[in-house]
This record gives structure tokens, C-alpha cells and sequence, in this order.
């Protein structure tokens, strides 16, 4: 089957430096915002949550509540979590400095536009000032996702949601502060703004990027790691290694099309660019230190908290670079799930959590878009332990793609696609479910189209 009939093309992946000819020297800040729409971006910009580090710092959290002037907060978590210490910590905290507070304990794990909407709901009716998210990746992005639309109650979810899935508007109002206290080591989202969801229509997930949903303080206690199960462990730390491989290799920020009109128009996923790239490369260094000690001696505190930190070295990367073809293709994965279940996760619906998702397709992927930039993907694997003083530009995917691999084989990740319940036959739902997911896979360093997507999905059946 072709898929040539829904093309998408990404922009040029020559990584060359931007030419400032159209700079009107001498004063160096009078740039052109006229006919951009044809032209590469020529700046980024970093953005990143305030972040707390330390164990014990969830106790803070009513003082800080209070030194918002709080005086309505919305605690959101997930029905496994409400009884478990980490939620625990942060009532008696409220309580202790008397701040008044609702606990919303419906939040779905992997979300879809449903539980959004239903936590969209709760907050509108709530009328909070402050929102207080306890959880991972799912329990942060819904919170985010509540804040925005409650502080806009006239909004319909897809006027944020990313085009040409939504309309990707603007975020012109101001937000409620949101504190985020995250208790994986994966997902990074107490530092981006970003949140995503399965949007059932589809059934492929999507999202919503801008910078106005960072939360305003990302509570890192690694204390909370103590309650997280062997396969969240594994999952939500391979995340971090997508994350960090994607940021890494993503298009460079100034090849990027088009230049917005406006500079509140710059998307959050920017492309990679210098300042990302030291995250995203210490964040590569811990995870290949410490993530097979993480999931395997939950009581080695040293790995566990260094994956901790690895999870927002990572999203302070991909916040600002973006993710490519790995996350792009694990939205409809996650979405056109049937019957897999993961063990210690939420069993009350299929599932695969999202960080297997991701990199089941990365040794693929990272093969076909080592030809974009193959000094990149070789600084990658050395970054991940590889000895690449030898190694041939030409051979980087390979050897870059084994590392993978024998990462994930470490963790136990299920062999391929077929073990996730995905056949050949799968593959055009597949294909057609990334091809919208343009927020992502625009970044991709080389160009592609619906038959490389087949492609990859077809090489990703099998994995060892």
C-alpha cells in the first residue's frame, strides 16, 4: 500500500548556521517581521519552570500555596495516588497552614479528551486561584489542561489544542499559579508546557504546547520515588532517554519554517539549539549511569534520585527543542491500543504506558534519521557510554541504534510492535495517526513521507 496520497514533508534538515544578511546593521535588533512566512526562524527562546529540588520539599508546599495568596486550591491526582504518601504529604501540608483546598481524584492514566473535559469541568465549578497537581506526566498535563480552560471558561478544548488536529491558538489570558509535584522520574512535565491526551475521535493522542501552561513551581522530591513500581520505573526513565535522543537530534531551531509574524506566536518545541542541547546530553550521561539501577535495586537512592533529576534535565531539553518521529508515531500507538495491559500500571483499561510507546519505534527511527546529521547521533551514543573515536559517519544509526536496543533489552521492553498486539495489518491506521501529529514531527532532521512512516512501523514489528 502507498501512502504518497497524505504526503507530509518537513522542512530542509541541512544543518548549516543562519545567514543574518537581513540584519540592519548597525543596530542589530531591527529585524524584518514582514513576508516571513517563507523564511527559517533565527531565534529561540528558553523557558522552564521554577524547580525545587530536595528530599522532604513537598512539605513546603502549603507555605507556598499561601505565599500565592491562595485561598481555593485544586488538588489533582489519580485514584492509586490519593492514598499514597506523596498526596498525603501535601494535605497535611495545606492543612497545616490552614489553606483551604478540594482533592479532584478522577484523573485518567494516559488522558483523553473525556477525563480532560471532566477535570475541565470540576475546575470550572471549583472557581480555584491555585491549582496543585500530585502525579506523573498524566496527573500534571490534565491539571495544566484545567487551568487553562477554567481561566477561559468561553473556550472549546480544540481552539488550544495543536494544529491540524485543533486550531492551535494563542494563549492570551493570564493562568492560575500551578504547582507540580511530580512522583515519576519520566516525563519531565513539571517543567514544560506541554500536556497531552488521547483524543478518542482519532484514537491517536495529541496536544496542547505553549509556554503560558509551565507550572510555575515543579516540586522534585525524590522521596516520592519510593512508591514508584518496577515497570513505571523502566518505562517512565526510557522516556527520559527518548526525550533527550529527540531534543538532541531534532531539526536545529534555525532551519525551522516559518519565522512567526509575532514572537508570541514561536512555538514551544523550537528545534534543537545550544542551550538545550547541554540538558539533553547530561540528561543522556545520567540515564545511561543510572536507569537499569533505577528499575531493578529500587533501594539504590543514588540511581533513583539521579533519574529523578535526569527526568528535568530532559524536559528543560525537549521543552524547548521539541521530540520527533519517536513520539510522533507513539501517539497513535497508544490510541489504537486494543488489549495490552502493562503490569503496575492502572489495569482498569488497555494501556501502554506511554514511555514504551515512544521506544518501541526508536531503534527505527533513529537509523533513518542518522543520514540527516550523523555527528549528532554519534555524540548521542558516546553521551550514552559508546566509544565512537572509531566509528564511520555512515555506520552512526547503527551504532546508535544498538545502544538503544541493548537499553531496552536491559529493562525487559517488550520484543517490537507484535508483543503490543500490533500486526502488518495495523500499519495504515498507524500511518494515518502520525501523519496529523505535526507539533512533533515537524522537528524531524530529514525529510519524510507516509511510505518511510509504513517503513519504520514495519521494522518496529520486531525489535531484538
Amino acid at each position: 500500500m502507498s501512502f504518497k496520497t497524505s504526503v507530509f514533508r518537513c522542512a530542509s534538515s541541512t544543518w548549516v548556521k543562519q545567514s543574518l544578511s537581513h540584519v540592519k546593521h548597525p543596530n542589530y535588533g531591527l529585524f524584518s517581521t514582514s513576508a516571513v512566512h517563507n523564511e527559517k526562524d533565527y531565534a529561540f527562546e528558553m523557558a522552564c519552570s521554577s524547580v525545587r529540588y530536595g528530599e522532604g520539599c513537598t512539605q513546603e508546599v502549603g507555605l507556598d500555596c499561601k505565599n500565592f495568596g491562595a485561598k481555593h486550591v485544586c488538588v489533582m491526582t489519580d485514584k492509586k495516588l490519593a492514598g499514597m504518601s506523596p498526596v498525603q504529604v501535601v494535605l497535611e501540608s495545606l492543612d497545616r497552614h490552614n489553606v483551604p483546598y478540594k482533592l479532584y481524584d478522577r484523573v485518567r492514566c494516559e488522558p483523553s479528551d473525556q477525563s480532560f473535559k471532566e477535570a475541565i469541568d470540576y475546575a470550572k465549578e471549583g472557581n480555584f486561584d491555585v491549582y496543585l497537581a500530585v502525579g506523573g506526566g498524566s496527573v500534571i498535563d490534565t491539571c495544566k489542561a484545567a487551568n487553562l480552560y477554567a481561566s477561559n471558561p468561553s473556550a472549546e478544548l480544540l481552539d488550544y489544542v495543536n494544529a491540524p488536529i485543533g486550531k492551535g491558538l494563542p494563549i492570551t489570558h493570564t493562568l492560575k499559579p500551578l504547582i507540580a509535584v511530580t512522583t515519576t522520574a519520566g516525563t519531565g512535565s513539571e517543567t514544560t508546557g506541554t500536556a497531552v491526551f488521547d483524543f478518542l475521535e482519532m484514537r491517536a493522542k495529541t496536544g496542547i504546547s505553549n509556554r503560558a501552561l509551565r507550572p510555575t513551581l515543579g516540586i522534585v522530591d525524590p522521596l516520592h520515588l519510593r512508591t514508584m513500581p518496577e515497570r513505571v520505573a523502566a518505562y517512565s526513565g526510557i522516556d527520559v532517554l527518548c526525550h533527550a535522543l529527540e531534543s538532541f537530534t531534532a531539526m536545529p531551531f534555525s532551519e525551522r519554517m516559518p519565522r512567526p509574524e509575532n514572537p508570541n506566536m514561536r512555538p514551544a518545541y523550537q528545534g534543537s539549539n545550544p542551550v538545550s542541547d547541554i540538558w539533553s546530553k547530561h540528561a543522556l550521561r545520567m540515564t545511561a549511569k543510572y536507569l537499569k539501577r533505577a528499575v531493578y535495586q529500587p533501594e539504590d537512592w543514588t540511581a533513583r534520585r539521579g533519574m529523578h533529576f535526569a527526568a528535568s534535565y530532559a524536559g528543560i531539553g525537549f521543552g524547548n527543542a521539541g521530540t520527533h518521529l519517536c513520539h510522533g508515531m507513539c501517539y497513535p500507538i497508544s490510541g489504537l491500543n486494543r488489549k495490552y495491559f502493562s503490569r503496575d500500571y492502572n489495569d482498569d483499561h488497555p494501556l501502554i504506558p506511554h514511555g514504551l510507546s515512544v521506544v518501541i519505534t526508536a531503534p527505527a527511527v533513529f537509523m533513518f534519521t542518522s543520514k540527516a546529521c550523523p555527528e549528532r547521533h554519534l555524540e548521542a551514543a558516546e553521551c550514552l557510554g559508546v566509544d565512537v573515536r572509531n566509528v564511520r559517519k555512515e555506520d552512526a544509526g547503527m551504532v546508535l541504534s544498538e545502544t538503544v536496543r541493548k537499553i531496552m533489552d536491559d529493562i525487559e521492553v517488550p520484543n517490537g510492535l507484535k508483543d503490543l498486539g500490533y500486526s502488518t495489518e495495523d500499519i495504515p491506521d498507524l500511518v494515518k495517526g502520525t501523519l496529523p501529529q505535526h507539533r512533533v514531527t515537524k522537528l524531524c532532521p530529514r525529510p519524510f513521507d507516509g511510505d518511510d512512516i509504513a517503513e519504520l512501523l514495519e521494522k518496529s514489528m520486531r525489535v531484538y
